[in-house]
């Protein structure tokens, strides 16, 4: 009797155990309400993220072949969203600093509020200069191998000041990560921060202790590291700063170097990020660091860029798939996309926006977690930039008369910024006709965001179809829409 009494008490404890987990699973991700739906939409014509349509959606089992369908499955589950922002550069923060006091208030809502503007959360900058700096620079003094001279006097003045406005902006809350385009000249082998070189491997203990200072330094100066890069596009040879890292230099300074020297002074929460360079080589990288475990343990993840069709090539998005089968627990971020050169003319191309919807699609439903595109501001020149490498960024500032112009870019990264919360999941979305693009994401709130960008110049009526229900939208020529469903 005592037995059956002990093993009855068992039974009802797991039970009880069980239904509490599920309970608290149910908590942190609510079943998606499947009932209405708000479309916000941006468009060539007239809208930038209005609200468009307010539908109710209907029984419909089962589509014809002829009907143009978005079909989107909340059951199958990927990738969970890190988050979306912007880099916070030299640049950035000169036009800012620049600008009169209800402008600089304004470009903070615009990105960080996310009532009022993108809900940026993610944000990354640069360790020493970088092509997008008014100068070349560093934080010691001249064959300083010690550190002793390390000092971030120079970003105090505008970087610092611009970067803890933007975490007020955000809540308080802002993942940043670092990345450095080149070590001092004297720690390289060609005696110049510029035009690529590599670090003498005596400097490889000096450059990790580097890493140290300027964390610490920052986080002094009340703005939390998340995370790092290695080095900002390790394998192009550029006139501005730049540093030649081959996947076994890389391997070996992480392993070696970084890593443990992190771990050793308490630093090893940072989230470290490899490559950080274009989808082309990106394969490579990952199977030569990541196939070392002494090296993979200190990776949490592969950075990425998007200019590998510099040369008029298409965007390799697989890439990025190919690693995410190969590395299922690895996270893959964009760390930079732009485009250029820079021209006043084309501040209105509707050909910027769609290539930031594009790109953003694609990488999203190839596995990324986190994008990030690069500077947030740009003056009327697209700089400054201290080797005339002007470009584009979502809002440019005329530092003449202190007014903000709002590139088509702003709005489309808007798109999935603003209605896709940090946490959601990725989940199953696919369009049944190529005219149209499509991801989509459940928030941790329960709600749904479908993302569906038409580049064709007509109209593209189709189906939004979830468990055999559906709305009738219809996509306007030239546009993204989001489509939140509650």
């Amino acid at each position: 009797m005592k037995k059956t009494l002990i093993a009855l008490m068992l039974v009802i404890t797991a039970f009880t155990a069980q239904s509490q987990t599920k309970i608290k699973a149910t908590a942190a991700q609510p079943a998606p309400k499947i009932k209405t739906v708000k479309v916000y939409t941006t468009d060539s014509s007239k809208y930038r993220l209005a609200l468009t349509d307010d539908l109710q959606f209907i029984d419909f089992k089962q589509p014809l072949e002829t009907d143009i369908c978005i079909f989107v499955d909340p059951t199958k589950k990927y990738q969970t969203l890190l988050g979306i922002g912007g880099a916070l550069t030299d640049a950035s923060a000169e036009t800012y600093a620049r600008l009169p006091k209800d402008k600089q208030e304004e470009l903070m809502r615009a990105y960080y509020d996310k009532v009022k503007g993108i809900g940026y959360t993610l944000g990354r900058t640069n360790m020493n200069s970088c092509d997008f700096s008014s100068d070349s620079y560093t934080y010691v003094a001249e064959n300083d191998k010690s550190l002793n001279t390390f000092d971030i006097k120079h970003d105090q003045q505008f970087r610092i000041p611009f970067i803890k406005d933007a975490i007020k902006a955000a809540g308080g809350k802002l993942n940043l990560f670092i990345s450095p385009w080149s070590p001092p000249a004297w720690m390289k082998d060609n005696n110049d921060m510029l035009h690529g070189g590599k670090l003498k491997s005596e400097y490889y203990q000096t450059w990790a202790n580097y890493f140290v200072k300027y964390i610490r330094a920052y986080e002094k100066n009340g703005i939390p590291i998340w995370g790092l890069t290695i080095q900002n596009e390790p394998m192009a040879k550029q006139k501005w700063e730049s540093c030649i890292y081959t996947a076994n230099d890389e391997k070996e300074f992480l392993k070696k170097y970084l890593g443990p020297t992190l771990q050793k002074e308490q630093l090893g929460n940072k989230k470290i990020m490899i490559w950080d360079h274009n989808r082309d080589m990106i394969n490579q990288r990952a199977n030569e660091i990541l196939n070392d475990k002494e090296a993979a343990k200190y990776v949490w993840g592969l950075g990425f860029h998007w200019y590998e069709d510099w040369s008029g090539g298409e965007r390799m998005y697989a890439n990025v798939g190919i690693v995410k089968e190969s590395f299922p627990n690895i996270h893959l971020v964009l760390t930079e996309g732009c485009l250029g050169p820079f021209s006043t003319a084309r501040l209105t191309d509707w050909k910027l926006g769609e290539s930031y919807g594009s790109s953003m699609i694609h990488d999203f439903n190839n596995g990324t977690e986190g994008w990030t595109d690069w500077n947030v501001l740009l003056d009327e020149k697209g700089g400054p930039n201290h080797v005339q490498n002007y470009c584009f960024a979502p809002i440019h500032a005329d530092t003449r008369t202190g007014q903000l112009t709002y590139t088509n870019e702003y709005y489309y990264i808007g798109h999935f910024s603003k209605y896709i919360q940090p946490g959601a999941r990725r989940i199953n979305s696919a369009a049944s006709r190529s005219v149209l693009q499509t991801t989509a994401f459940l928030n941790p709130d329960g709600t749904i965001a479908v993302v569906v960008m038409n580049t064709c110049n007509q109209k593209v009526p189709y189906y939004l179809w979830i468990d055999k229900k559906a709305v009738s939208v219809t996509s306007l020529p030239r546009s993204i829409a989001t489509l939140v469903v509650e």
